[in-house]
């Protein structure tokens, strides 16, 4: 069978529709019992579903703006110089940096290691290995 033959057998040919009348929406009707409404039961908790949807939208909202606030709160917690220091706050760590200097002056190490109450003759330290 093709074509125009295929069309004019009871459900067009497809299985599982024998039987069945085509009906005006192109719909396969059940027979006068159908509910000429079924397709448009969905609508019957229409409210329930749009509460749902409307809380689903106020809870992302909600989560959104916590998302905000914890991340302007971490902002304000960290220190960024160029935006929590001033020019003249710059320059003043800039100035005490340049300040800083390491001696290498031996005369220190020499009475650091006098005052020391550390026994010379420990073994050397090697993390990681028993003694």
């Amino acid at each position: 069978m093709s074509g125009p033959e295929v069309a004019k057998t009871p459900g067009g040919g497809a299985p599982g529709k024998e039987g069945k009348e085509p009906v005006a929406n192109g719909h396969a009707g059940e027979g006068s019992d159908a509910n000429p409404f079924a397709e448009y039961m969905w609508m019957e908790n229409e409210e329930e579903y749009n509460r749902q949807v409307e809380e689903e939208l106020l809870e992302q909202e909600f989560l959104e703006r916590c998302f905000q606030e914890m991340l302007e709160e971490e902002d304000q917690d960290w220190f960024i110089p160029s935006r929590d220091l001033n020019n003249q706050g710059v320059g003043q760590l800039q100035q005490q940096l340049n300040c800083l200097s390491v001696s290498d002056h031996h005369s220190n190490l020499e009475e650091v290691a006098r005052k020391s109450i550390l026994n010379p003759e420990a073994k050397e330290f090697v993390p990681g290995k028993k003694y």
